[in-house]
């Protein structure tokens, strides 16, 4: 239901911080409230981030801002942004501005303009309206919607739609941030936008993207809940295979994967994007380069990817706990999630996490070395063998172990003094 102008200017007021951030902003510029939170408040639903927009120098505002309110303000300066974050509150602020792409893809270049032109840039009209937050400005009294583009009139309907043809050219990374809306808000694209959507989708615009953004928008979405409804639309509008011609998006397969992750202590997107490209790990390595991942997670992704499905196949079989250990030990979590999406058993899975995982020897390799034996590969055989028989239930306890190591350990030194 659509709230009255009273009703949406009380939701604004009770926002956690506002009423500080309202009174710091006496003087300075006109300043509105912008995308998500404003569509949020009209559905009534918790806005969570803050961002903001000023009718004049945005950094300034924001410095101001941050001295008035006793904290910091980090600027952007390119793009006249800033992130401000205080004891009462924290937002994003930025100029209004207008956007020109030079080329498909790529970022834009700005320069400042109006409220309703700056609404005008934004992705879809759901996301174009604004909320007056200085009292007495041009842009009217606290709480005035702001709505150009009928972005009220789409939330009532539940429509995704764009603000013109050009927009997925414009950033094709509004393709995939339009199926995590329709997933998140349970809202549909309108005829116009998906016919625009399959057209870029078809004419591989989600290539000229760089690796980041696409990383960006794409972990956004293996992060919402509903991935499998999500993944199952990616797949549909043939997203997967415009990211690239090796990547079959298997819905269900990534959902499970996601599951998994909250049995293991896996990454829930990490687990979800190495089901993603597990059925092709080779082949999309290069695609998994390019977004650009920190060093460990790629790392992880790229063996679970490769490991996950070869573990569920293993561990189908019953296995002493001491291969169970060498099996899964040194694989990440993520391919633990991947391994239980792909059938393998949980038994041995939780055995495994719950029993096994931190089993360590009482020795360690200078207690045998104190004992007597030289430095040599000999000390690794027998600890190795050690907490083997440890797992297996044969030896338990220090003297036990130490008694056996040495054993061991000499055992393995005559040996490689035979062979000399």
């Amino acid at each position: 239901m659509r709230p009255t102008a009273g009703e949406l200017s009380e939701r604004l007021g009770r926002l956690p911080g506002i009423e500080a951030l309202v009174g710091a902003l006496e003087g300075l510029p006109p300043t509105y409230l912008v995308g998500g939170a404003v569509r949020d408040l009209l559905r009534g639903a918790e806005a969570v981030d803050l961002d903001l927009a000023v009718e004049g120098d945005g950094v300034a505002v924001a410095a101001a801002l941050a001295e008035r309110l006793g904290g910091e303000a980090v600027a952007h300066e390119r793009f006249g942004t800033a992130a401000v974050t205080s004891p009462a509150v924290s937002f994003d602020i930025a100029t209004t501005r207008r956007e020109v792409y030079e080329q498909p893809g790529a970022l834009p270049a700005v320069s400042e303009a109006p409220l309703d032109e700056d609404l005008g840039r934004r992705d879809f009209s759901i996301n174009a309206m604004a909320l007056t937050l200085t009292a007495g400005a041009a842009g009217g009294d606290f709480g005035m919607l702001h709505d150009p583009h009928g972005g009220d009139d789409d939330l009532q309907a539940r429509r995704i739609r764009v603000l013109h043809d050009g927009s997925f050219i414009d950033d094709p990374t509004r393709l995939l941030r339009a199926v995590r809306y329709e997933t998140r808000l349970g809202f549909a694209l309108d005829a116009a936008t998906e016919r625009l959507a399959r057209a870029a989708s078809e004419d591989g615009a989600l290539r000229v993207v760089s690796g980041p953004r696409v990383r960006d928008e794409l972990l956004d979405l293996l992060a919402e809940q509903e991935v499998a409804a999500a993944l199952g639309r990616v797949r549909e509008l043939g997203l997967d295979t415009a990211l690239d011609p090796n990547l079959a998006a298997d819905a269900d397969l990534v959902a499970s994967a996601a599951l998994g992750a909250v049995e293991t202590g896996a990454d829930r997107v990490l687990a979800a994007l190495a089901a993603l490209i597990s059925a092709a790990p080779a082949e999309l390595d290069p695609w998994l380069m390019r977004l650009d991942l920190k060093a460990p997670q790629r790392a992880a992704v790229a063996r679970a990817a490769r490991s996950g499905p070869t573990l569920a196949a293993e561990l189908g079989s019953p296995l002493p706990d001491s291969r169970l250990h060498a099996l899964l030990d040194d694989e990440p979590p993520e391919a633990l999630a991947l391994a239980l999406a792909s059938g393998a058993p949980a038994d041995p899975v939780l055995r495994y996490l719950s029993a096994l995982r931190d089993t360590r020897l009482e020795i360690t390799g200078d207690d045998l070395v104190a004992a007597g034996v030289g430095p040599s590969p000999a000390i690794g055989q027998a600890l190795a063998e050690t907490l083997r028989r440890k797992l297996d239930g044969e030896v338990a306890g220090r003297e036990a172990e130490l008694a056996l190591a040495l054993r061991l350990a000499r055992e393995h030194e005559t040996e490689a003094g035979g062979g000399r």
